[in-house]
């Protein structure tokens, strides 16, 4: 085991059954936030903590990206940033899942972290329940985000002297959308969580995910933010 490591399991803690766990790696270097999280994880139904690790040099020493689903990273690290760690785990492995989770607000790290390959970004304070359920949005296909985060992505699209994720191109006419579809993205836009869109429209988290489908489909794309960012563009 790695310095600053730690193995997740194994803590005197009955752990529920689940068929498939949604497997989580920690890198934060934070020893109480790092504890509060390996404790989440161990508790919640349908995960597991992996592991554990304080640095982007322990992280990359170790086997984080063959043996997790979905990584959880700090920005501010010693050494290393998380951005760096982000864009080299994506190298080794480009399927593997990272999720940031910072205290920055800032529209400059936003967009470094997506650039870099994140799949989403929460703050900290986050509530338990919502950054369980945006871990699961992350595997499901989706880009969790913080609303704060969302709201500042959308506002940087909106305007012209704002940094961007990727380079700015000519919008394409967007294809025709369903009232639904458009209630839909007006909500993500928001930065609402499937669970909190099906709750406002009436519907199935099911039926959201199923609408999303379409919604990608339809404008072509993979992920939440590049659907949010394709909607407002057009």
């Amino acid at each position: 085991m790695l310095p600053g490591a730690r193995n997740c399991d194994n803590r005197g803690v009955t752990m529920p059954v689940s068929a498939d766990p949604i497997r989580v790696a920690l890198v934060e270097d934070d020893s109480r936030i790092r504890a509060s999280l390996i404790s989440l994880f161990e508790l919640a139904e349908g995960y597991r903590c992996v592991n554990a690790f304080g640095s982007t040099e322990e992280t990359l020493a170790g086997s984080v990206a063959d043996i997790a689903d979905v990584v959880l990273m700090d920005i501010n690290l010693p050494g290393r940033s998380g951005i760096e760690c982000v864009a080299e785990l994506k190298r080794r492995n480009p399927a593997l899942l990272v999720v940031m989770l910072t205290v920055y607000e800032d529209a400059d790290k936003i967009f470094a972290a997506l650039r870099a390959g994140a799949s989403g970004y929460l703050l900290k304070r986050t509530p338990p329940a919502e950054l369980l359920e945006a871990i699961r949005e992350a595997v499901d296909g989706g880009s969790p985000m913080s609303s704060l985060i969302a709201r500042k992505v959308v506002a940087s699209f909106q305007d012209p002297t704002g940094p961007r994720p990727t380079a700015a191109a000519a919008p394409l006419p967007l294809p025709t959308l369903t009232p639904r579809e458009r209630e839909i993205l007006n909500a993500l836009a928001k930065g609402l969580l499937y669970k909190e869109i099906a709750d406002q429209l009436g519907i199935g988290t099911t039926t959201v995910r199923t609408h999303l489908r379409s919604i990608y489909d339809k404008l072509q794309v993979q992920t939440r933010t590049e659907a949010v960012v394709r909607y407002l563009a057009a």
